[in-house]
Formats: structure tokens, C-alpha cells, sequence
């Protein structure tokens, strides 16, 4: 039986001449954390967009739950259950920390011409999508922001605003680049309790960016390793550090960006 939710095979893709992504295959089981790590330059972010739909693959395939998407546009990828955020949170300052999160709400009936016309179901709508996103704010620890301008959060607290509006988006897949990047030591535990919470109860399954090697180790079932655009390990945690690739790929010359 297979396990996967996501197959990366073979893909590539060039910007200028410059190999960002040189056939790399990976492949993420259902319901785990897996992590991908490398030096600058090694095409991380640069394989989050092409399994997002921003960027679109000069050659290989990108398979979720066995159906191809890297041709699809990145809304209909978001719509199958691929959702990501990105190394810096956004979120509009002006608006409360509540709406903000209610931005990520699906299927709003407001969005047809048909369901505009009816306000019984856009109340309906947004009654229901105030209290999900108000159980989301309790489990991420803010709800008592809920009220205030989301410009008064923290870097760690927009974060965690960050991901909570991801999963108003009802994923299956959670793409996350770099989540504990900049953040203090103490969200970075309030983090990964959360993200540990959210693996229980909701079945999702993460694929991340992140450069902190010690967090990486504490909550990934799996590490895939990147150097040049290419995978050059993929194993436990524990495996990863003692592979001579990876020591020669962090210990050699880096790029500047990635």
C-alpha cells in the first residue's frame, strides 16, 4: 500500500541559466514531519514553490495523493490540500488578530453572486468561521489577542498567527519555510508543542524549511538533505549527521542566497 502524499521525481527547473533545482526526487509519508535542510543556495525555497505551483518545472513530476499537480496554477494546488507559508509572517497590522485569521476561511458564500444575494447563509458563514478561528487562536496560545491589532504582535506570536491562518485553510499538507526563524527560544517551544498538537489531532503532515539543526533533530521523523539543487541524503535524524555528503555540503564553500 502506498503511504505517500507527496512524490517529487526528477524535477528541474533554471532561472538565467542557473540550475536552482537540479533533478531532485523526494518523496513525504502521510502524517509525518519531514524536514528539509541544506546550505544557502541548495534550492529549498526554491522546491516549496514548485511543489506550490508559484514556480512551474522545466522537467520531472510532482505527484500529490498520485495525482500530478506541478502544471496546475497555485490555487487549484491549494484547493487539493497544499498550503504554505513563508519565511517571513504575513499579516495586515491594521486588522484585529481575529480577522486577519478569518482571511484564511474557505468556501466564504460571499464569493458567488448567487450566495451574495442571501444573507442568511453569509451570517451563517461567518458565525461559523469566527468560532473555528477562534478554537485555532485558543490552541496556538493568543486567543486573548483576538481583539487587538495584529501590528501589536511579536516576530515568534505573528508566526504562530501565520500558522493558524494556514490551517483555516483546512490543509493536508503544510508546507512551512523556515517557522522558527527569528523566533525566541521560548515560541520556539510554544511552536513545536503546537505543531506536535496539530499532527494529533487534525492527521496533517509537514513538510518544512528550517536552518536551526537541533530543532530539526527534536521533530522530524525524516530529513531530506539539499546541496546544489540536488538531494544528497534523506534519512532518520540521527543518520544525517553522521553522512560525509552533508558534513562536505555544510563544511564547503556556500552561496550567498538561496
Amino acid at each position: 500500500m502506498n503511504n505517500l502524499i507527496l512524490e517529487v521525481n526528477d524535477v528541474a527547473v533554471s532561472f538565467g541559466g542557473v540550475r536552482a533545482v537540479n533533478g531532485a526526487t523526494l518523496d513525504v509519508e502521510v502524517g509525518s514531519v519531514t524536514s528539509v535542510i541544506g546550505p544557502n543556495g541548495a534550492g529549498k525555497t526554491t522546491l516549496f514553490n514548485l511543489i506550490s505551483g508559484a514556480t512551474k518545472p522545466d522537467s520531472g513530476t510532482i505527484l500529490f495523493e498520485g495525482l500530478e499537480i506541478h502544471n496546475l496554477l497555485p490555487h487549484k494546488i491549494a484547493d487539493r490540500g497544499i498550503i504554505r507559508t513563508f519565511q517571513g509572517a504575513k499579516v495586515i497590522k491594521r486588522l484585529s488578530v481575529l480577522d486577519n485569521l478569518m482571511l484564511g476561511g474557505q468556501d466564504n458564500p460571499g464569493d458567488s453572486l448567487v450566495n451574495f444575494l442571501n444573507p442568511k447563509a453569509r451570517k451563517a458563514y461567518e458565525v461559523q468561521c469566527r468560532e473555528r478561528a477562534m478554537e485555532l487562536l485558543k490552541q496556538i496560545g493568543i486567543e486573548r489577542f483576538a481583539d487587538e491589532y495584529a501590528g501589536i504582535l511579536s516576530g515568534g506570536q505573528r508566526k504562530l498567527l501565520d500558522l493558524a491562518r494556514a490551517l483555516m485553510a483546512n490543509p493536508t499538507l503544510l508546507l512551512l519555510d523556515e517557522p522558527f526563524a527569528g523566533v525566541n527560544p521560548t515560541l520556539v517551544e510554544k511552536l513545536l508543542e503546537v505543531l506536535h498538537a496539530l499532527r494529533s489531532k487534525h492527521n496533517l503532515t509537514f513538510l518544512l524549511i528550517e536552518h536551526d539543526l537541533e530543532t530539526v533533530m527534536n521533530i522530524s521523523d525524516r530529513v531530506i538533505v539539499m546541496a546544489e539543487g540536488r538531494v544528497i541524503a534523506d534519512g532518520k535524524p540521527n543518520s544525517i549527521y553522521e553522512n560525509q555528503a552533508v558534513i562536505d555540503a555544510y563544511l564547503g564553500t556556500r552561496k550567498a542566497s538561496k
